[in-house]
């Protein structure tokens, strides 16, 4: 398309698009690589002229502005491609969960109208399964790591790096207003179909630009600069990689992209890339921790980004106690996804790591531009006293407006102009804010409520305790009582029982952390603790095995 022409003393009309990022790494970085596996690796003038290739390729194909382009990837440059080249033609990136269970993934394809799918060759398997009820997909496009010829039922239209020869290094891209709908994604949670979040050019570059200033211009512990080499450990389908994908471009560092996570692997590429900067949930770090690769790796200056679940205080002081400077970053789908940092402030840089991992395990503070309150359930704003509970609300320039498709649902998320979180917090004096629960998992019993969390931050503070969920389950006297199910480190299996947790329990009980009341009524010790799709405690499935246990 061909460039508006401006008039004299007409300004240009600058928009918000993801094409802006390209500016900086193109004329101060050009040289700096992408790296992928630790195989492969090629400069950002490369990137800018495949993220144009990737455009002209999926323009033979029939994508025009507006169409939904779904995407089944582990890390890779090939994903940090598209998510560029799909935005910039005006259509929209959808980002598979490809963890999600099959029907899940028949609903959420067919109800964002995919039209062209690209799909690596260990996901062909699903798509066999499911590829005759999907009814919008047009043409698929295999990311191949193989190179071999795939044995599939599935007809390929081309190879992802075949369409990327066959097209111009320069592709015509159009002048977008910033508002333009650029990605799309689906949280699935454990009840409900899934809901389709999105957003604009705008929206993730004001996320983008805010999350940078705040984990980079801030004195505090791990901090984002330019001269970092980042790897993310957030799988790239999940909302952005939370934006730091593309706050790397901007800032022009050397990004690392693992491919399937093997923890492994993950430390060879700490060891071997120089690896500095990385975001991941805590049980993906956990795992790093415990293998024995990691003892033999200095880990020292490793800065961390900790979100999707509780970040426990002992993790936070065990991540620590080996340099890595790890801290919590909040956020959800609906919300691009961070909103909060737990930046700690320049008076607490001198402190023990006991006390720095207390602050870095909170919720944190609000990033830029975000206003963040708690109120009651009818909406009157609480104090900020570290001590009054209520539900987290949100506005911010990049949450997203609706629920793709479902006004109804879209209704509940926001009311009076709030984005309602259903997350019960409190938010100190100092503006810390610490989530407490959600909604749905506070522990209710006698009339008085217990915070799930809680109870799991304490039990995991025991040195043999590995993780560990907290949920009500029906009481015919107390309505609900607690319950915890656990597991314990590999040395310590066999050594500690559910009644030396509960002793170790009331020593938190004795401080004032947890209420008398709120000593579970048992602890199941377990070899796993159920999850959903995306790391989190799967509270239905736990609730259904500890309740008929």
């Amino acid at each position: 398309m061909k460039e508006k022409t401006y008039k004299p003393g007409e300004c240009y009309d600058y928009q918000l698009t993801l094409d802006k990022l390209l500016l900086t790494p193109l004329a101060c970085a050009p040289e700096q690589e992408i790296v992928y596996r630790g195989e492969s690796r090629y400069t950002y003038t490369t990137l800018y002229d495949r993220i144009h290739r990737e455009a002209g390729g999926l323009a033979k194909l029939g994508v025009n502005q507006g169409d939904t382009v779904c995407i089944f990837d582990y890390d890779s440059p090939r994903f940090l491609e598209t998510y560029f080249a799909v935005p910039m033609m005006g259509a929209v990136m959808h980002m598979m969960n490809w963890r999600s269970s099959p029907d899940q993934i028949i609903y959420m394809m067919n109800h964002a109208r995919d039209r062209v799918l690209l799909i690596h060759e260990d996901f062909l398997p699903l798509l066999e399964s499911i590829r005759d009820k999907l009814t919008t997909v047009e043409k698929v496009i295999l990311l191949s790591d193989s190179g071999a010829d795939p044995d599939t039922k599935i007809p390929i239209d081309i190879e992802y790096e075949a369409m990327l020869a066959g097209a111009s290094s320069r592709y015509p891209f159009p002048e977008l207003d910033d508002n333009t709908r650029a990605t799309l994604f689906y949280t699935t949670g454990t009840t409900g179909l899934p809901k389709g979040v999105h957003f604009s050019h705008k929206q993730v570059m004001l996320h983008v630009l805010s999350e940078t200033i705040m984990t980079g211009s801030f004195h505090s512990m791990g901090r984002f600069h330019s001269n970092d080499v980042y790897m993310p450990i957030t799988p790239m389908f999940h909302v952005h990689a939370w934006g730091f994908p593309y706050a790397a471009t901007m800032l022009g560092v050397k990004q690392v992209y693992p491919g399937k996570y093997e923890p492994e692997r993950l430390l060879q590429l700490i060891r071997d890339e120089g690896v500095t900067f990385s975001h991941c949930v805590p049980t993906v770090l956990r795992m790093i921790l415990s293998h024995p690769l990691a003892n033999e790796i200095d880990l020292k200056g490793w800065k961390v980004v900790i979100g999707g679940s509780i970040f426990p205080v002992s993790l936070a002081a065990q991540a620590l106690s080996k340099g890595i400077e790890a801290f919590d970053g909040y956020g959800m789908s609906e919300t691009c996804p961070l909103i909060c940092v737990s930046n700690l402030k320049p008076h607490m840089m001198d402190w023990d790591n006991d006390r720095k991992a207390e602050v870095a395990s909170r919720t944190g503070l609000p990033m830029p531009l975000c206003n963040i309150r708690i109120v009651d359930a009818d909406g009157n704003f609480l104090p900020h006293d570290g001590v009054t509970r209520g539900e987290l609300v949100a506005r911010t320039p990049w949450t997203t407006t609706s629920y793709w498709d479902e006004p109804g649902m879209t209704e509940e998320l926001w009311r009076d102009g709030w984005l309602h979180t259903k997350d019960v917090a409190v938010i100190d004096k100092d503006g810390y804010i610490r989530v407490v629960d959600r909604l749905k998992d506070v522990i209710k019993t006698g009339g008085e409520w217990v915070s799930s969390l809680d109870l799991e931050n304490c039990t995991t503070q025991h040195e043999a305790v590995s993780e560990a969920a907290a949920v009500g389950i029906p009481d015919e006297k107390w309505g609900e009582r607690p319950v915890i199910m656990a597991t314990l480190k590999r040395e310590y299996l066999g050594k500690i029982t559910a009644d030396d947790l509960k002793i170790f329990l009331k020593s938190f009980i004795e401080k004032g952390v947890i209420p008398k009341y709120g000593m579970p009524d048992r602890i199941e010790l377990v070899d796993t603790i159920p999850k959903t799709s995306v790391g989190k405690y799967n509270k239905i499935e736990i609730r259904r095995i500890l309740g008929a246990a």
